[in-house]
């Protein structure tokens, strides 16, 4: 787990309370996270009949297609983060990945599904884990 902490860029992501401001929050950590190790978005919040996907980035190593799925939480109470990407929602975001892929014309390119889980703590220093190779396609 890493302790990051988003100050050197804005968030541009309105301030708001429970689970709809946790998840853009949580969101726009994730994207500062993972710009700053080099992945470009290439997409956010990727919606579809099937499900959503929050964020479609290439990883600067491989040049793999990731989807990613963000989970933030305030505290422990329901548990870690992680746990949320239930195999229902493994699902919906397979089916989203595979529009998008069908979509884009990018079938054939190597593709893998992360979770971004992040503790959010009052003073910024936010917990943020980056999981790779979350799950499997799952439909």
């Amino acid at each position: 787990m890493i302790f990051f902490n988003p100050t050197s860029k804005p968030s541009t992501a309105p301030v708001l309370t429970g689970n709809k401001g946790t998840g853009e929050l949580g969101e726009e950590i994730a994207v500062n996270f993972l710009t700053a190790r080099g992945y470009k978005i290439l997409e956010r919040n990727f919606r579809c009949k099937g499900g959503e996907v929050d964020i479609i980035a290439r990883d600067p190593g491989d040049k793999s297609l990731v989807f990613i799925e963000v989970k933030a939480r305030r505290g422990l109470t329901y548990g870690v983060p992680q746990l949320a990407v239930t195999p229902f929602k493994q699902r919906q975001i397979s089916k989203a990945a595979l529009t998008w892929l069908s979509k884009n014309r990018l079938h054939d390119t190597n593709a893998r599904f992360d979770v971004v889980a992040i503790l959010l703590h009052t003073d910024g220093a936010h917990a943020v884990e980056q999981i790779k190779n979350a799950f499997d396609l799952a439909y």
